[in-house]
């Protein structure tokens, strides 16, 4: 089994590349709605795993 921490990690890496490829899709003149709401809630799944990190420690 994955220790916690390990696994939480991983998930954040995950995320971080969602996050990634979500800004790219961004045009630079005009951001579409959909798309900030799905990078919106990356960030905040993101702030939530590193809480859960910070508790870990």
């Amino acid at each position: 089994m994955i220790p916690e921490k390990q696994r939480l990690k991983a998930i954040l890496e995950e995320l971080e590349k969602k996050i990634e490829e979500t800004e790219r899709r961004m045009p630079a003149h005009s951001v579409q709605q959909p798309i900030m709401i799905d990078l919106f809630q990356l960030e905040e799944e993101r702030e939530n795993i590193l809480k859960q990190l910070k508790v870990l420690q």
